[in-house]
């Protein structure tokens, strides 16, 4: 569908959005909603209204996003922020505020989570400052309401929720002191002045978005990122992105978490890894079949043959075993643009990755394939091994259990 797929481009555009990443089902689900509250006849009215009007493109992007967080996702991030005041940040800082970002900020639970965390380690609220940003509007109003219900609170330790909260007949309403920590605004992280005169922040939240987006806007993102991060400041991602940043001049923080981070600076280098043999990794689950290995050698000697074309993906394939990569991977794009998503290039790509030790990227090609073809074993098995090289092994597990499950169900058949 033509008028679809624009809209997904007007997307991307707007908001980085890389439909392949929740799927163009999704997409479509919300674009025929906003239909039908527009009154129009058919999305390709639809895609010529929402180009001339910025009100229903935000009704759009409020459509796609749906907020997934709860108070105290991941601890570990929020015990490694005061370990970082406690060591570093406070000897060095005498008096100053502490300035925070917490970006998407969704709901508002991560961020006020970052003042409780900054509390509790007896900073006193004078010192520091938690700025929160989101695209959307709706969001950011729920976040200043402050009001929540029990989906928002799903961490083991609820301590905090009877230190800060009050219940209510409409839920738990936060201590109006601790809301005055944090300061949201609606924002657009691709918007050209974004938080252009916000200067440095000590400390960046930005999880489980980059995840989203594709190779250029994750680079713009990222360059977002270290324009708005100080000179010492720390990042925190989601543990299945940190193999991204570690590729964009990031180190993990000692002592901490993978999904820790600090810039490099500019007087350093990156220790480059002794060069290993590049192979793709064989599915070795029990009883799980394996899937096609990859030998990639090839001789320095060996006379290379002009591409075919079409090329196909046997010819992708063909290519790797060859080692040669960069050709198989272009071969795949190539596949993809004459006949549009497919789950098996997909996976394809998701391997060829694998090959070039980018585990990031294999890990979102694999989503890709799964995304259109939700029971593709080999995508199943090879992404639940990736996420544990990640350091992701709660999503890891829950991958292989849908492997194990497929398999079962094929065997009962």
């Amino acid at each position: 569908m033509i008028a679809l797929a624009e809209l997904e481009g007007l997307l991307k555009r707007q908001m980085g959005l890389d439909a392949a990443s929740i799927g163009s089902s999704a997409i479509e689900g919300a674009v025929r909603a906003r239909v039908s509250a527009c009154r129009l006849p058919d999305i390709d009215a639809y895609r010529e209204f929402v180009r001339g009007s910025e009100r229903e493109m935000q009704e759009l992007i409020e459509a796609i996003v749906v907020p997934e967080t709860w108070f105290f996702r991941d601890a570990e991030a929020f015990a490694a922020l005061t370990r970082m005041l406690e060591s570093e940040w406070l000897p060095k800082h005498a008096s100053g505020v502490l300035r925070l970002l917490s970006l998407p900020c969704s709901t508002g639970e991560e961020p006020y989570s970052i003042a409780m965390a900054l509390l509790d380690a007896r900073l006193p609220p004078d010192r520091f400052r938690v700025d929160a940003i989101d695209i959307s509007q709706r969001a950011i109003e729920i976040a200043q309401d402050a009001t929540y219900g029990r989906n928002s609170f799903r961490s083991k330790d609820l301590d905090f929720r009877e230190r800060y909260f009050e219940a209510t007949a409409r839920g738990y309403v936060l201590a109006r002191d601790l809301r005055r920590q944090v300061h949201f605004r609606q924002g657009n992280l691709f918007d050209a002045q974004f938080l252009e005169r916000a200067g440095h922040y000590d400390a960046i939240f930005c999880r489980n978005i980059l995840i989203y987006f594709d190779g250029d806007t994750q680079r713009h993102a990222i360059g977002v990122l270290e324009r708005l991060l100080g000179s010492d400041a720390i990042l925190f991602v989601a543990p299945a992105e940190s193999a991204l940043l570690l590729s964009h001049a990031f180190r993990p923080v000692k002592g901490a978490a993978a999904c820790v981070l600090r810039k490099v600076p500019a007087t350093d280098t990156l220790p480059r890894p002794a060069p290993t043999p590049v192979r793709l990794r064989p599915v070795s689950a029990p009883a799980v079949p394996v899937a096609r290995s990859l030998p990639i050698t090839m001789p320095a000697t060996e006379k290379r043959v002009p591409l075919p074309s079409p090329l196909s993906l046997d010819d992708a394939i063909r290519l790797a075993d060859q080692g040669r990569l960069e050709e198989a991977a272009r071969c795949c794009r190539d596949y993809l643009e004459r006949h549009g998503p497919s789950a098996a290039a997909f996976h394809s790509m998701g391997l060829i990755s694998d090959a070039s030790s980018n585990a990031f990227e294999a890990a979102t090609y694999y989503r890709k394939a799964l995304y259109l073809e939700p029971n593709h074993h080999e995508a199943l098995v090879h992404l639940a091994l990736t996420l544990e090289q990640l350091g992701d092994n709660a999503n890891a597990q829950v991958f292989r259990n849908r492997a194990r499950r497929l398999q079962e169900r094929e065997q009962k058949s």
